[in-house]
C-alpha cells in the first residue's frame, strides 16, 4: 500500500525541487525533482505476484493494438511530411489536366516529312489552332500538346523528315495517373515526400493528420545525473537522448525530460502532472527495493496490458494505461535493455496513437554466435552485410556500444540457429 500526504510543505517542495537543475548546465531543457523524503510515503513490501511473462511478438502486439489514434487536425501540406493521414485525399482534378508533351522535342501531326510552325513553352499559352497532317510545333516537357498530335519526337531522336512517326508517342494524357475524385493516398498513410508532392499535383493544401503524440519522459534513480562526468556511484542519464530520438522517430514530440529520485510520491506526481500521452518511466519497472512503478501505478488504478515481457535483454518492461486514458510505459534502467524495451511497447504504442500501422520488419539471414532457450526470445545488435546481417559481439544489458555499432536488432527466437532468417528491426 503506497500512502501519499500531500500537504502545503509538500508542494513547495515539490516546486522547489522541480526548478533545481541537477547537473546540468542552464538551458538545456531538463528538469530534476525530487530527493528520497520529499513526500511522506508508506511502502508495503512488494506483493509476491506471480506474473507469467507476456511472449514478446505478443508484448509488441499488444502495444501497437491498444490505442485508438489521436484526434484530427488540418496541416499546410509543407509541414505534413512524417505525419499520417487521418482520411482519404481525393484529387481535385484530373492529373495531368491536359495531354502534355513527356520530352522536350516536336509535336507532329499526320504522317512525314513534317514542317515546323512555332514553338510552345510549358506555363506559356496553348497552341492556338490544331495541327494538320504533315504540321509541327517545337515543344518543351509539360507544355499542353497542340490538337491533331500524334507523337512528340524527342530532340534525341527526332527527324522531321521520316514518313511515319513512332509507335512511342511521349504524350502524358490527361488523367493517365488519376482522375478527378480518385483516392490519392488513405487513411493511416504515412507522407513521405513522394506522397506530399502526389498531394500537391492533385491540388491539396492542408492535409488532415493525426495529432502528434506528446511524450513525457521520467528518468528515475538518485544515481542519475543529466550533464557532464558522472562521479563515483553516479551514471548519465542515457536515456533523455535516447529515447527522445526515439520517440522522434516514431513521429511523436518528446515535450519533457524530467530527472527524479527514487521516491514513489514524486513518482506518483509526475504520472499525474504533465500534459502527455504518454509517460515513459525508466528504471524502476523491476522488483527492487528502489523499484516503486508497479506499486504507485496500482495506487493510482491503472490497468496494466504488459507486464514483464519474456525477452532477453529488457524484460523488467511494461505498458500501462490511467484512468484519465493516459499511457505509461516502464523501461528497465540498464541501457541496452531500455533500449530493447522501447521497440517492443513504446515504439508501437506510438505508431498506434500516430494512426501509423506498424512497419513490417524486413527478414534476413543472421549468422553468430547466440544461444536461444524458449520461452525467452533474444534481442541482439547486427550489422547488414549485403544479403544477411551478422551479430555485433559482446553486446550487455548495460552497454550500448553493440546497438550503437549495429544496424538492427535481430529478433531470434525459439528454433532459430546460425544462418537462419530473423526479423530485424532497424536502429537507423
Amino acid at each position: 500500500m503506497i500512502v501519499i500526504h500531500r500537504s502545503v510543505s509538500y508542494r513547495r517542495a515539490d516546486r522547489q525541487h522541480i526548478d533545481e537543475k541537477r547537473h546540468a548546465p542552464a538551458g538545456d531543457g531538463v528538469r530534476a525533482a525530487g530527493t528520497p523524503g520529499t513526500a511522506d510515503v508508506t511502502l508495503a513490501p512488494m506483493p509476491s505476484i506471480d506474473r507469467a511473462a507476456t511472449p514478446w511478438r505478443a508484448a509488441r502486439r499488444t502495444a501497437a493494438e491498444a490505442a485508438a489514434a489521436l484526434p484530427t487536425e488540418d496541416v499546410p501540406l509543407h509541414r505534413a511530411v512524417g505525419r499520417v493521414l487521418a482520411a482519404a485525399v481525393r484529387a481535385r482534378a484530373d492529373l495531368p489536366g491536359s495531354d502534355t508533351a513527356a520530352m522536350d522535342g516536336y509535336a507532329v501531326a499526320g504522317a512525314g516529312p513534317w514542317r515546323v510552325l512555332g514553338r510552345v513553352l510549358a506555363g506559356g499559352p496553348a497552341w492556338p489552332h490544331e495541327l494538320g497532317a504533315g504540321q509541327a510545333v517545337e515543344i518543351m516537357t509539360g507544355a499542353v500538346v497542340p490538337g491533331g498530335t500524334v507523337a512528340v519526337l524527342p530532340y534525341e531522336t527526332a527527324d522531321l523528315t521520316a514518313a511515319a512517326a513512332p509507335a512511342r508517342t511521349h504524350i502524358r494524357r490527361a488523367g493517365e495517373d488519376a482522375r478527378a475524385g480518385a483516392e490519392l493516398a488513405g487513411p493511416g498513410r504515412l507522407i513521405t515526400p513522394a506522397v506530399a508532392g502526389l498531394l500537391a499535383q492533385g491540388g491539396a493544401d492542408t492535409v488532415p493528420v493525426h495529432r502528434r503524440p506528446r511524450v513525457a519522459l521520467v528518468v528515475t534513480g538518485d544515481e542519475v545525473v543529466g550533464a557532464g562526468v558522472p562521479g563515483a556511484g553516479q551514471v548519465r542519464d542515457v536515456f533523455g537522448p535516447m529515447v527522445s530520438a526515439l520517440v522522434a522517430a516514431a513521429g511523436a514530440t518528446p515535450v519533457e525530460r524530467m530527472l527524479l529520485g527514487d521516491d514513489p510520491g514524486l513518482l506518483a506526481d509526475r504520472l499525474t502532472g504533465p500534459d502527455a500521452d504518454v509517460v515513459v518511466v525508466t528504471g524502476s519497472s523491476s522488483a527492487g527495493a528502489a523499484d516503486h512503478l508497479h506499486r504507485v501505478l496500482e495506487k493510482l488504478g491503472a490497468r496494466r496490458l504488459v507486464d514483464r515481457v519474456a525477452c532477453r535483454p529488457g524484460g523488467p518492461q511494461l505498458l500501462a494505461v490511467l484512468p484519465d486514458g493516459r499511457w505509461v510505459a516502464g523501461l528497465p534502467g540498464n541501457p541496452f535493455a531500455g533500449l530493447v524495451a522501447a521497440v517492443t511497447v513504446l515504439e508501437p504504442l506510438l505508431y498506434a496513437l500516430s494512426g501509423r500501422p506498424v512497419p513490417v520488419a524486413p527478414r534476413l539471414p543472421v549468422r553468430g554466435d547466440v544461444v536461444v532457450a524458449a520461452p525467452v526470445t533474444r534481442l541482439v545488435p547486427v550489422r547488414l552485410a549485403g544479403d544477411h546481417a551478422v551479430v555485433v559481439p559482446g553486446s550487455r544489458p548495460a552497454s550500448l556500444a553493440g546497438a550503437a555499432a549495429g544496424d538492427a536488432l535481430a529478433v531470434l527466437e525459439d528454433g532459430w540457429a546460425d544462418g537462419a532468417p530473423a526479423d530485424l528491426i532497424p536502429l537507423r
